[in-house]
């Protein structure tokens, strides 16, 4: 088959899931960045169960940059790795120290603790900003690789591969894209691929037929 022109492919994905929210539940970038450091291998639904009492307590960046680790353990002491997610979070805050000063550039955002490049392009996404990468999740890890788009099961590299291949533009929605795809769609087992958007160039599916 011929080299596959992943601009114009890619389109009906983009389309169909355009600015659709992220999944965590926020109501504001302060929430948005506290739920994503939270959510860092663990779920959406989780931290959004826990999201609501948390932020009654801590409902801004100058109450939580006041607090102390014991006050935050018994919002998140069932989130995976809360110990450390704590630290971060406590450091984070007293760095920002108010919600106005909340970062949206790559580098600002990666420079503070618990937020790595994924972190950072969800957040810069949901902020509506111009995007400086792709988000790479774990459903982007595996369906990505699954379409063709890009190759392995590095985070970093596969980012760069479809910066490589996607203009700027669309760098912002596609990461969110491809994730919703492998949430719906692109399911671990059992995926529905006659009902996907990108079955006409996906390598996974053509090697089914």
């Amino acid at each position: 088959m011929a080299t596959i022109n992943w601009q114009k492919e890619i389109q009906p994905l983009l389309k169909k899931y355009k600015g659709k929210k992220h999944p965590l539940d926020y109501n504001n970038k302060y929430e948005l960045v506290v739920m994503v450091v939270l959510s860092a291998q663990d779920s959406d639904r989780h931290i959004n169960k826990i999201a609501p009492d948390f932020f009654k307590t801590f409902p801004n960046m100058k109450s939580l940059s006041n607090a102390d680790a014991e006050s935050l353990y018994p919002f998140i002491s069932k989130v995976r790795n809360f110990r450390n997610k704590t630290k971060w979070l406590l450091e984070l805050s007293r760095t920002i120290k108010e919600d106005k000063h909340i970062p949206t550039t790559l580098e600002e955002l990666t420079a503070l603790p618990g937020i790595g490049r994924k972190s950072a392009n969800v957040i810069m996404r949901e902020a509506g900003v111009k995007a400086e990468g792709i988000i790479v999740d774990l459903h982007v890890v595996r369906v990505a690789p699954r379409l063709g788009l890009a190759v392995g099961t590095d985070p970093k590299k596969l980012e760069k591969q479809m910066m490589d291949v996607l203009t700027p533009g669309d760098w912002g929605e596609v990461g969110m894209a491809i994730s919703f795809l492998g949430r719906e769609t692109c399911r671990p087992s059992n995926p529905k691929c006659p009902e996907c958007v990108m079955k006409k160039v996906c390598a996974f599916f053509r090697a089914t037929l």
